[in-house]
């Protein structure tokens, strides 16, 4: 594709183009915007070189001689590059004319490229930095088979169906407005009733599960913070101070210093241990404009956070009721997952000892192991107070969605001396579990609208009943009828607009609604109701009560 671009567009300046899952792109510095037709072009000339069965030859050379090249080609983005090498040799690839610095490996020979797709078009700032410049960041997916490629462009256009931001305005979801900020969601009254229901259940789940609601302010003083770590690990993350009295104060990123201090205005025998702190807890952290994208990556968002303080010996159990939670609220919200173990930054950005560290990372290892539990090793990925495991939720399109999280951390209860009084009469530093079991709830429904396409199971479904008159003189009867509905607690809309029946009944199938209780003279007469099942066009009457005791049935099990 850079080569193909350069061919078309002499001049083009080439930055970065990786490999990324089911695909890759290129960011490109031109001048003029690309068009979508230029995708064609592009396409067109990328088989060009293709049937050419030219070879991707692989250089080793030096860094010097290689900055002569790219200096040679007027290439600034590889000469910035190359600065950051460490190494005294690099490795180029060229095909035909076009030379580029990579890694690789590469693929021998281009005659071996059988289907791709050239994607979209969109901005990038220059190392993702929105101080530097503006590129042109060209998407494109390849695949060894035609069938292959046609089987992921359809599952494109469901997603492009799917997609939350688009869902979100036609279901009257949330918004996001540029005068507010962004990055900051706004519940409408539909959304907000999803975002309700989901956290009923969660209280009910973590009462079940001896958790301890507590709440926190949104601010507290920066010295929180500095005591903390995050200043000195997560400052980019975090908002700037603000002064109050002289002092100055920090939006929380986080909610684990607050539930520290909860626990630390009590002496806790081992006795009262584990201990564990339950909020859905609001969050702010600074994300860079050009990675907000709708629900799923926002600056301001509610976690379903939990804190738990035990003793050594209760540690792994913990780990294990924590991850059985997690399976219980994945099954229940209809998602497969797989698991991933984060391992510490070798960079040295983590705090604490690299011996607890591994202790750590091998508790929960062997609880994964246990288990049973197949996981992947991401390593450099952990927090930087401890290793963590992840659940990626698996949606109805079989994409991977960051959600649930289990981090152990042996860090935060020496920095702020947590401790409790063992059985020899000591005191000894607590173990502390952070831990999510949906992630934020922003996120969270994001995808779940994404997942169910909008077409939400009727115990999350903000309206599960419309009732929709056939005649103005229907209206009575349905009114009763939505009174004993919302007597069960069954939330049951009423439409008695003197409109066209076809026409209601099309805008209740648009808004997704689970069941449709359409009334006319012959319903009204014989005292039953017709129930249309979103997506059926058959109707069938029957008793309220009968359809209240199925319907109730299927919301008590959450199907």
């Amino acid at each position: 594709m850079g080569s193909a671009v350069q061919q078309l567009f002499p001049g083009t300046k080439i930055s970065i183009g990786p490999a990324i899952k089911d695909g890759f792109y290129y960011d490109f510095d031109k001048e003029t915007p690309f068009i979508p037709e230029d995708l064609k072009k592009i396409e067109k000339k990328m088989w060009n070189i293709i049937n050419k069965k030219t070879c991707f030859e692989r250089i080793e050379i030096s860094k010097d001689k290689a900055k002569e090249i790219f200096k040679e080609k007027d290439e600034p983005y590889k000469l910035e590059l190359l600065d950051e090498i460490p190494d005294e040799k690099v490795s180029l690839y060229k095909t035909g004319d076009f030379v580029d610095l990579c890694r690789g490996p590469h693929i021998e020979n281009a005659d071996d490229i059988k289907a791709f797709k050239l994607l979209s078009i969109a901005g990038a700032y220059w190392r993702g930095d929105e101080k530097n410049k503006m590129l042109q960041r060209i998407y494109g997916t390849a695949w060894y088979t035609k069938e292959e490629l046609d089987e992921y462009v359809n599952k494109l256009a469901e997603a492009k169906k799917r997609d939350h931001r688009k869902l979100g305005k036609e279901l009257d979801l949330y918004s996001i407005h540029e005068e507010a900020g962004a990055g900051l969601v706004f519940w409408h009254p539909k959304g907000a009733m999803i975002r309700r229901v989901i956290e009923d259940f969660w209280y009910k789940e973590h009462m079940q599960r001896g958790y301890q609601f507590v709440n926190i302010p949104h601010i507290s003083n920066i010295n929180l913070w500095k005591t903390s770590g995050h200043l000195d690990f997560y400052k980019e993350n975090m908002y700037s101070p603000m002064e109050i009295d002289k002092q100055d104060y920090i939006i929380k990123p986080m909610n684990c210093p607050g539930h520290i201090l909860i626990y630390k205005t009590n002496l806790h025998s081992y006795k009262e241990l584990p201990i564990r702190y339950a909020e859905l807890g609001t969050v702010y952290r600074y994300e860079k404009s050009g990675v907000l994208h709708g629900m799923l990556r926002v600056r301001g968002f509610t976690q379903d956070d939990a804190h738990i303080f035990c003793a050594p010996n209760q540690l792994k159990n913990e780990i294990k009721e924590v991850i059985e939670l997690v399976d219980y609220m994945m099954k229940t919200f209809g998602f497969e997952y797989e698991v991933f173990l984060s391992t510490r930054d070798k960079s040295n950005k983590f705090a604490g000892s690299i011996e607890d560290w591994e202790k750590a990372t091998g508790t929960l290892e062997a609880v994964l192991k246990e288990k049973n539990i197949k996981y992947e090793v991401e390593e450099g990925e952990a927090v930087f107070y401890g290793p963590k495991i992840d659940v990626k939720m698996k949606d109805s399109l079989d994409r991977l969605w960051q959600g649930p999280t289990v981090q152990f951390d042996f860090n935060l209860p020496r920095r702020f001396n947590v401790t409790y009084i063992g059985e020899d009469g000591k005191e000894h530093y607590v173990l502390m579990v952070h831990r999510t079991v949906l992630g934020s709830m922003e996120r969270f429904v994001g995808t779940l609208i994404e997942h169910y396409g909008g077409a939400f199971p009727i115990w999350l479904a903000p309206v599960q009943v419309k009732i929709l008159t056939i005649k103005k003189g229907n209206a009575l009867y349905a009114k009763e009828m939505q009174s004993l509905l919302k007597a069960e607690q069954i939330r049951a809309e009423l439409d008695c607009r003197d409109e066209k029946i076809g026409l209601k009944i099309r805008e209740s199938e648009l808004d997704k609604i689970p069941y449709m209780l359409i009334i006319g003279d012959r319903e009204v007469e014989e005292k039953v109701i017709a129930v249309r099942k979103h997506g059926n066009r058959d109707c069938a009457g029957m008793d309220i009560k009968q359809f209240i005791d199925r319907i109730s049935k299927q919301i008590e099990s959450r199907k």
